[in-house]
């Protein structure tokens, strides 16, 4: 019965935060960036003063789970759902400092005005206006401090605002003070659940029906097991993955001295001068390739439950599981952040081509191509020197056909079930055959390129191929297609977008084709302006005879066709006017499937 599965309690604002404060409700220190706007912390302040419904907060019970010594490491709740509340309140009557998605530490400090008539005016997120206006408490956290004396408090505040009726400010602060005995609803899962029920219940209580990630229950068990060193397995990841987006952060780690006796602190010391940002994983990326890794496995519940210490076949909890689980995932990590490790995974990466972050749109993709390189470097039967080259292919293999695009966990854990049956050449080139056949280059990539999306992954790897295959940008010689994506970051039509429109072709599901784009050097743009191709391409055939440049820098007319062919674009352009637009986009697709082709060919 659905009541078996949970209880349902009601908990003061006060003992949540002592809870927290005690370390019996579980919130990573860093699990997740605090997302909402400081209005939103403004705005649940408000209704907890007024006595508003702020919903309920989910917590689950850690499994019954003994340690070597016999003693149970269970007792702790760990946070489901609330995370952004309890932050909010940790923030606003606390006092602490939160962590934005930019992984900037600061204050959030929440505004009070006890003499304001507008009910709606109370409470501001505070600014420089507030610490000048005396009737403002610029920092409502001041009031909740243990050592505040409200009777002095309030002849202070009368002092610098005359005219206050003392017995209606002392009640205005006793109601503000109130707050932190306001009663939250806490829905207490029951420990014996398991991930799939935990998250169908989740989904069942919470209005907008949100998805669980499942990483973010992986992070949970880990801060709360300390038992198996889970938390220091926790902060090895939140550090990693901040310090792959902001380097910087290396001082806030140094900070931390627990951390800096584990054996994590001085592997993850190289990312203090990595800028690299071709791959920043998330905590999600984190955990999902080193359980890939190390468990061979995909599905990113089962590690919930093998933390947890779950028997599959009798779904019993037992201590020798949790060990191996946090062992192998030690494993995992320890692999993830090894410097040689990911910094030659990024060179195999880049080069493929992919030079930019702008043309990777899959961390599925990704992740998996990180695992594939570590299971290819145990592999015994695959010459190191043949590694990047295999993991190459399969990158773009993947990204041209979508393979982790729906269902990712199924398919992964399927990919992953069959290499270890068949070795991973037997898997490569049977997924190869199947894949890419002669009619996905042929018919399949072409419609794939029928889209107006510059994110699409046929067109990144359009892109990718041109960078690889080291070709010049369009009139131009010495300029080259990776110049051009790293410094202006920008497409250009072929067919100018003014001249379709003028022309009649005004949907930009027609002009905005990615087969009529490239990128081009600025002044060849500039040069090129709203021109029709066959008035443009004659003034760049032109100069191959005058040698005097007008467009570009090219002016033999055999380098001109070469770079014609560099771009994908058809022989034919130079006469090309917006009659023959069709013909063009069709032609150029099947050319820029040629040219994947042959660069996929040649990896």
């Amino acid at each position: 019965m659905i009541g078996e599965k949970f209880t349902l309690m009601q908990y003061s604002v006060s003992a949540i935060l002592g809870l927290i404060d005690a370390e019996q409700f579980v919130i990573p220190e860093i699990q997740r960036p605090f997302v909402w706007k400081r209005s939103q912390v403004r705005d649940l302040i408000d209704s907890l003063y007024y006595g508003y419904p702020t919903g309920y907060i989910i917590t689950w019970k850690n499994p019954d789970v003994r340690t070597k010594e016999g003693k149970v490491a269970n007792g702790k709740h760990v946070l489901i759902d609330g995370q952004q509340r309890v932050t909010a309140l940790m923030a606003a009557i606390s006092g602490i400092e939160v962590m934005d998605d930019d992984f900037h530490k600061d204050r959030i400090k929440i505004a009070f005005n006890p003499l304001a008539t507008d009910p709606t005016k109370r409470f501001e997120v505070q600014d420089v206006s507030h610490l000048r206006d005396k009737k403002w408490i610029p920092d409502i956290s001041e009031l909740f401090k243990p050592d505040f004396k409200q009777r002095a408090f309030e002849n202070a505040y009368a002092e610098v605002n005359e005219g206050v009726d003392l017995d209606e400010l002392s009640e205005t602060l006793t109601k503000l003070k109130g707050i932190a005995n306001r009663q939250v609803g806490v829905i207490e899962l029951d420990h014996s659940l398991d991930i799939d029920e935990v998250t169908e219940i989740f989904i069942r209580i919470n209005s907008k029906g949100t998805a669980l990630s499942q990483s973010d229950f992986v992070m949970s068990k880990m801060a709360a097991d300390t038992a198996h060193g889970g938390n220091m397995m926790r902060k090895v990841v939140d550090y990693f993955c901040h310090m792959a987006v902001k380097p910087e952060f290396y001082s806030t780690v140094a900070k931390d001295a627990e951390f800096a006796q584990t054996k994590y602190a001085s592997k993850i010391k190289w990312l203090a001068q990595d800028n690299e940002d071709i791959y920043d994983p998330d905590y999600g990326d984190m955990l999902r390739v080193a359980f890939m890794y190390s468990f061979s496995r995909g599905r990113m519940t089962e590690l919930v439950s093998l933390l947890s210490g779950r028997d599959f076949v009798t779904r019993e909890f037992k201590e020798e599981i949790v060990e191996d689980s946090y062992k192998k995932l030690d494993d995992g990590l320890q692999a993830f952040i090894n410097e040689y490790n990911f910094a030659q995974y990024v060179l195999a990466i880049k080069g493929a081509g992919f030079k930019s972050g702008k043309l990777l749109t899959s961390k599925m993709t990704l992740d998996f191509g990180y695992m594939l390189y570590l299971k290819l470097l145990k592999d015994q039967s695959i010459p190191n020197a043949q590694i990047k080259h295999y993991v190459q292919k399969w990158f773009v293999l993947s990204t041209l056909t979508g393979r982790y695009a729906s269902s990712p966990e199924t398919t992964m854990s399927r990919d992953i079930r069959l290499i270890e049956e068949k070795g991973f050449i037997g898997f490569f080139e049977e997924a190869e055959r199947s894949a890419l056949a002669d009619t996905f280059w042929e018919v399949t990539l072409p419609q794939n390129l029928e889209t107006t999306s510059v994110n699409s992954p046929a067109f990144n790897t359009f892109l990718a191929a041109q960078i690889n295959l080291n070709k010049n940008s369009l009139f131009m010689h010495g300029t080259m297609i990776s110049d051009l994506l790293n410094i202006s970051g920008d497409v250009h039509h072929i067919f100018p977008k003014a001249y379709l429109k003028k022309s009649g072709i005004d949907a930009k599901s027609r002009y905005n084709q990615v087969a009529n784009y490239t990128y081009l050097d600025t002044q060849v743009n500039k040069a090129i302006s709203d021109d029709a191709p066959i008035d443009y391409f004659s003034r760049a055939v032109h100069q191959c005879t005058t040698r005097e440049p007008e467009i570009g820098n090219i002016t033999d007319i055999e380098t001109l066709k070469q770079n014609i062919a560099e771009n994908a674009l058809p022989g034919e352009i130079i006469n090309m006017t917006v009659n023959d637009y069709d013909d063009f986009l069709n032609k150029r697709r099947h050319l820029m499937a040629k040219m994947i082709e042959t660069y996929y060919k040649q990896l």
